[in-house]
């Protein structure tokens, strides 16, 4: 298949780039600061260059997503506007812009996390995002067939545990391979309107 990987430059993204790609798949990778297209996927209008620049693809899947992390007394509208616009609008519009832009029967795969489940302390805007794209994926799935769409949902990975491990106290972590592993599922998969937890 031809695959539009966007945030394929990120530790997430570089893992799921590598398990595509050994799998045999043609991958058309998008980030701001690297990859074949460099572009922000935020700005509605440089999604559409992508989809023009990339071409017909087979599917596309989504591994970027910015939203703050703050005490939620200290997050300001916004903040939530940011996380919105950085998770959630953005990879709709992914999907809005992609439906007239991918083959017949494509897929679309937006990553979401286990914030959405298990809240933590200074998360309160990214549980609002990640659960805002679960359900959207659940709603979509019902309105864009024989188009498919799900989410991944991974908590912490194992290999950022230095980094973050502490603000996810008790949450088993998971590898990065396992986690991309779920997007080999969602893509080369018959299933829509999923929420894969690797």
């Amino acid at each position: 298949m031809r695959i539009l990987l966007v945030g394929a430059t990120g530790t997430l993204g570089a893992a799921v780039h590598k398990a595509l790609g050994a799998r045999g798949h043609d991958l058309v990778t998008v980030a701001r600061s690297g990859g074949d297209l460099r572009y922000d996927v935020t700005d509605p209008a440089q999604v559409a260059e992508v989809y023009d620049r990339a071409g017909r693809v087979d599917a596309v899947v989504s591994a970027a997503g910015d939203v703050p992390f703050k005490p939620f007394r200290e997050l300001t509208p916004e903040d939530y506007l940011a996380g919105f616009r950085g998770k959630v609008l953005s990879q709709i519009d992914l999907v809005r812009q992609g439906l007239s832009r991918i083959a017949d029967r494509g897929s679309f795969t937006l990553i979401a996390g286990v914030l959405s489940r298990e809240p933590i302390v200074t998360g309160a805007a990214a549980s609002m995002a990640n659960g805002a794209v679960e359900s959207f994926v659940r709603a979509a799935a019902v309105e864009i067939a024989p188009y498919r769409i799900n989410a991944v949902s991974p908590t912490v990975f194992t290999e950022s545990l230095d980094d973050y491990g502490a603000y996810f106290p008790g949450m088993p972590p998971v590898d990065l391979a396992v986690a991309a592993q779920a997007f080999v599922r969602s893509v080369e998969g018959a299933q829509t309107g999923q929420v894969y937890i690797p």
